[in-house]
């Protein structure tokens, strides 16, 4: 994750005074780490990733920098097995990481019905890497993980639940709160 996307995602937490996260696609912990930052002092992140490295090197990140271990919960296992088990409308802030958008197209659109049941009304939802490595503004990019990020942006669009907007930073943040 890059720094300015890093800081946008701690700024996005703080101004929601988020107490509740929930982030799909855990990798080294570094999301997390800006996610933290944000949140209160009694704020608790959640955290899904399929593999247990990913996890452990998250763990060691945390620790690391002074994390308390009760301020993260993290969960190994596919996202979508996951999710669905989260209570409705409990979360302030979803961010969906990079790997909610490698997956299949109906697996990215499932990532983002899920995230937006998660949120409470003025929740934020973020999608990183929204722009794709700049491949989404290419209306010739067809491959299926350009055409997927690309759905994903107009269903965040036109899902009237959603005040949306695509920030400029790192590779695309996607940002929307729940009306």
């Amino acid at each position: 994750m890059l720094p300015g996307t890093g800081a946008t995602l701690a700024v996005l937490a703080a101004a929601v005074d988020a107490r509740t996260a929930v982030e799909v696609g855990t990798g080294t912990g570094v999301a997390s780490l800006y996610l933290l930052r944000g949140m209160p002092e009694a704020g608790v992140l959640t955290t899904i990733d399929p593999e247990v490295e990913h996890q452990r090197a998250a763990k060691d990140a945390f620790a690391e920098a002074g994390v308390r271990a009760t301020r993260t919960r993290a969960i190994s296992g596919r996202a979508l097995d996951v999710l669905p088990r989260l209570t409705d409308a409990a979360y302030d802030l979803v961010l969906l990481g990079r790997p909610a958008l490698e997956g299949s197209h109906a697996d990215a659109v499932a990532h983002v019905e899920q995230a937006v049941r998660l949120l409470r009304t003025g929740g934020v939802l973020a999608v990183d890497h929204a722009l794709w490595h700049d491949r989404v503004s290419d209306p010739a990019r067809r491959d299926e993980a350009t055409t997927t990020v690309r759905e994903i942006g107009r269903l965040v669009r036109d899902d009237e639940r959603l005040l949306p907007a695509l920030l400029p930073v790192g590779d695309g943040l996607l940002v929307a709160v729940r009306r």
